[in-house]
């Protein structure tokens, strides 16, 4: 009924392929690809000491919910998250935005609202939206479109792969605010048929939360962190970026209790469980994985974490709901 991760993962896999072979371009001494391949952002070296991140991202059909609800000034803050939220993963400190906005027509309310909200999300995420494009295109644009791309820095040293992972490791979670912004294709297809409740809607355009403050603190603390995952677009199945790297895999459990907006469009679409855990977050947005050691100090740092797995030996993503095991991703 939504979209076809299967699909979507060998397209992934063929630009990779295809672009790839750009890595060799660049011939200064600045600018070498750090080779991350199938990780949620590039790097390019900067120095001895540096590694440049840059990711891009947008805010998907959400737009669509904005528009339904005449609503325009939240989903810059999900654009800022789903740029910010990836490069973090790398152990990367975003630093700059800029933002990319295609409209059907020119929309002036509609863009300030925009704005505001992109004003809001750089704020929280400390970033500066430093430039942008806006693209007035009634041929091919039907309302709008918002997209960005981040910068970040990391040391080169301390950049994080996964690849340290190991079997016995602690996967700790920290709660979305709910849908975020992945699902909605399924969602909307769900929720929206016939005349949609207002709450419904409200809750579908709750802003993504940005975990860049917290895992900030985490980084800075100096405690041993081998993984850590933001949970987007294909889910759980994301972890697989980590567990091919480590040739670990993950099973997960003591989640918590799904928040209802998530209950509703499995019980009112009949979608299975793996679906479910293949394409939303079920109320956890982030995942930092570290040595169970460690686990003591994490949780003294950030109160809110919760334990919600381990990494085993096996090469799959596992989910354990009421005693019974549901394989969302072998590789």
């Amino acid at each position: 009924m939504g979209v076809d991760i299967t699909k979507v993962s060998k397209i992934h896999k063929n630009i990779e392929t295809i672009l790839s072979k750009t890595f060799q371009t660049r011939k200064g001494k600045i600018g070498r690809v750090l080779d991350i391949r199938q990780h949620y952002a590039g790097l390019i070296e900067i120095s001895k000491d540096y590694a440049l991140a840059l990711h891009a991202d947008g805010v998907g059909t959400k737009v669509l919910v904005a528009e339904a609800l005449h609503k325009y000034d939240t989903v810059g803050i999900d654009c800022v998250a789903m740029n910010v939220n990836d490069v973090i993963c790398l152990g990367a400190e975003p630093l700059a935005l800029v933002n990319y906005l295609a409209l059907e027509k020119p929309r002036p309310r509609l863009v300030a609202d925009i704005m505001h909200g992109l004003q809001r999300g750089a704020r929280e995420a400390g970033v500066a939206v430093v430039s942008g494009e806006t693209a007035v295109m009634p041929d091919v644009i039907n309302g709008f479109d918002l997209a960005a791309t981040v910068i970040g820095i990391v040391r080169k040293d301390r950049i994080i792969t996964g690849e340290q992972t190991e079997p016995g490791d602690v996967i700790l979670g920290l709660r979305s605010s709910g849908i975020h912004s992945n699902g909605l294709t399924l969602a909307r297809k769900i929720l929206l048929q016939g005349k949609p409740e207002s709450g419904t809607l409200r809750e579908l355009l709750r802003p993504t939360r940005i975990y860049v403050n917290v895992i900030s603190k985490l980084l800075s603390s100096g405690v041993e962190v081998h993984g850590l995952a933001h949970i987007t677009g294909g889910a759980y199945s994301k972890l697989r970026r980590i567990g091919l790297r480590a040739k670990v895999g993950f099973q997960l459990g003591n989640l918590p209790d799904p928040p209802w907006i998530f209950k509703s469009i499995q019980n009112r679409g009949h979608v299975s469980d793996r679906e479910m855990f293949r394409t939303f977050n079920m109320g956890i947005g982030f995942l930092i994985i570290c040595p169970r050691p460690a686990a003591k100090r994490v949780r003294r740092l950030i109160s809110e974490v919760r334990q919600v797995g381990c990494v085993t030996k096996d090469q799959a993503v596992r989910v354990s709901l009421n005693g019974r095991n549901v394989n969302i991703e072998s590789y």
